[in-house]
């Protein structure tokens, strides 16, 4: 018998979401007879306790019997059961320094840590994570947030909203003023954002048109690849070879900063890959963008006006363009840009982006776990047996 357990989120600010709603439990108990689920109650999970007992799953407040564990944010490290094989986001692949302490913590307890934001196929592409659900949010949250600073349209909040049905519905009678709007990324968050705007009507134009015309009706283009990066050395964009060598490559990004009135952000990124823009590029007496939806959020990263992540009771704050620093959203004036940097946008739709999760969770991973040997999982194991993993021996000066 395989036993998974569902942990209650035990972080300060728990997190709603769960990796297996109350049905998808229930239908992977009855297609495989030698899997059991339980369930750890929770008071602030999305998915009540009577709902999972609704459908014939068991509820336990010791899930020391349970071979897997499943979890959706980190795990708090006194919480953590020696031995146990752990799935949930880790946040330390890359070396977070307010996760360091989690790290020393999986592998003096022995833990087989298996990150969600590591299981991949053979090309690195992610299987697993919410993305999907934080571009639609964050996309949501820019338009928001533009609304809300130049006073022209009004849409509600995301997490006021039953589900993603009904923020859909809150649509209907918003007619968007003649913005221009540019979305980066390639993955599940840019799929999201592309999602939201295709509700809204919003037409996609292509990115030389985006540079060169103005419109009379609200646009968006979307960069990636040969549109967003180039060589430094011959201006080409090979998508391997960037992969291998992002730091031989420019952004190609801020031809666009006179042009767009909102940045809705979704690139994966790293320090070897370019920023969109320098600080200073804010300054510049051109600049147009008055809002920027970092979806994906690293702070201090890709945007380099994240001042800091921030909490879906307050998502915005402003940037003074000339000093850079931090002031108040919401005013309707170009010396300010305001910045939605929520680092956990999927959690003001939860129910909806925890299904997405289970789904993929039990379609793509589910099967791996029951193999004698699965790849994938081996690609996603950070530790186990009190020892780093080969692929990610370059933790080894945080970690130990």
């Amino acid at each position: 018998m395989l036993r998974i357990g569902l942990i209650r989120e035990k972080k300060k600010q728990p997190d709603q979401r769960v990796a297996l709603t109350p049905k998808q439990c229930a239908f992977i108990q009855s297609t495989y007879s030698h899997i059991k689920i339980l369930v750890e109650p929770s008071p602030t999970r999305c998915y009540s306790d009577e709902e999972y007992l609704g459908q014939g799953i068991e509820l336990s407040n010791d899930l020391s019997n349970c071979d897997i564990l499943l979890g959706i944010k980190e795990v708090p490290a006194d919480a953590l059961m020696p031995g146990k094989t752990y799935f949930f986001f880790s946040h330390t692949k890359k070396k977070q320094p307010h996760n360091q302490n989690l790290m020393r913590a999986l592998i003096e307890k022995q833990i087989r840590m298996i990150d969600y934001e590591c299981l991949t196929y053979q090309d690195e592409q992610r299987i697993l994570g919410f993305g999907f659900f934080a571009g639609i949010v964050g996309a949501h949250n820019g338009l928001l947030t533009y609304g809300r600073k130049s006073g022209l349209y009004t849409l509600p909040e995301a997490n006021a909203l039953k589900n993603y049905k009904e923020l859909i519905a809150s649509y209907e009678h918003i007619k968007l003023p003649n913005i221009k709007i540019v979305v980066t990324g390639s993955g599940k968050v840019a799929s999201g954002v592309l999602d939201i705007l295709t509700q809204l009507d919003i037409e996609c134009v292509e990115p030389a048109d985006f540079l060169t015309h103005q419109y009379e009706y609200p646009v968006f283009t979307h960069l990636k690849g040969a549109n967003l990066y180039a060589r430094k050395d011959n201006d080409l964009f090979h998508r391997d070879d960037f992969h291998a060598h992002p730091e031989a490559y420019k952004c190609l990004f801020s031809a666009y900063v006179n042009q767009a009135d909102l940045l809705m952000n979704g690139i994966y990124w790293e320090k070897r890959i370019a920023r969109l823009f320098d600080k200073d590029g804010i300054k510049r007496l051109d600049w147009r963008i008055s809002v920027v939806a970092d979806i994906t959020c690293d702070v201090d990263g890709s945007v380099p006006i994240n001042l800091g992540s921030t909490t879906i009771a307050n998502p915005v704050y402003g940037v003074d363009r000339y000093s850079g620093t931090q002031v108040a959203p919401y005013q309707n004036t170009k010396e300010v840009i305001d910045v939605m940097a929520v680092d956990n946008l999927p959690n003001e739709l939860p129910r909806d982006a925890a299904s997405y999760f289970g789904q993929h969770f039990e379609k793509f991973i589910l099967p791996e776990l029951l193999k004698p040997e699965s790849d994938i999982l081996k690609r996603a194991t950070i530790c186990e047996n009190g020892k780093l993993t080969r692929r990610f021996e370059y933790l080894s000066d945080y970690a130990l």
